[in-house]
């Protein structure tokens, strides 16, 4: 494989004159890296509940028109996006940060361990991640960090489907034991609603409590 250390990775990105959501994973393939993999992740702002991200890697060729940044798309058109993109994709990894590590470690940390465990479970592992967001993961292999890269590259947006879709699943199963919240349908979000079940009953096992509002 070659790895043109010496030149710029993406020479053309100040050219990009036409939006194309392949435009990053392109130039990555133009670079001499191979498999390419779009990373993201879901739940950074809620006061309760983990942060959960994903990885994937699109074969070149799969196009996935209607997939974009999962904040765009309808609880149903995620859902339905969520069971194409694994039957499409080359690899997809999840990765997941509880409550307890968000804490500990504050949740930007939280979210670059989810993105990193993420990318560990991909098999085959990529050679390339394209991430979204300015904060570079801690791994050895080659990244470039997008701003807004869940709407200008396809591959994070296919990741931030998955992560999205993953989370609200987690969210729905603490409904069942939290109920007082409103997780159903706030899936941990600052809502009016909950932070008025937050008045009325305090925070429970899985609230942020490091979190303005929750306290």
């Amino acid at each position: 494989m070659v790895r043109p250390e010496n030149l710029r990775l993406f020479p053309d990105d100040s050219c990009q004159t036409s939006f194309d959501p392949f435009h990053h994973e392109n130039r990555s393939r133009d670079a001499g890296y191979g498999l390419v993999a779009g990373v993201d992740e879901a739940g950074r702002g809620p006061l309760a509940g983990p942060v959960v991200a994903a990885a994937v890697i699109l074969p070149e060729g799969v196009r996935l028109s209607g997939i974009r940044d999962s904040k765009k798309m309808t609880a149903q058109a995620r859902l339905e996006a969520f069971h194409v993109i694994m039957g499409q994709a080359l690899a997809f990894g999840i990765g997941v940060a509880s409550v307890a590590y968000i804490e500990k470690f504050n949740i930007l940390n939280a979210s670059l361990k989810a993105m990193l465990r993420a990318i560990q479970v991909l098999d085959p592992q990529p050679e390339m991640i394209l991430v979204d967001g300015i904060h570079a993961v801690a791994t050895p292999i080659q990244q470039k960090c997008l701003k807004k890269g869940d709407q200008i590259s396809r591959s994070i947006s296919a990741a931030s489907v998955l992560a999205k879709v993953y989370r609200d699943w987690i969210m729905l199963s603490y409904h069942k034991l939290y109920p007082d919240y409103g997780f159903d349908r706030n899936k941990g979000y600052g809502t009016r609603q909950h932070l008025e079940a937050l008045k009325e009953h305090g925070p429970c096992p899985v609230h942020r409590l490091t979190f303005r509002g929750v306290r």
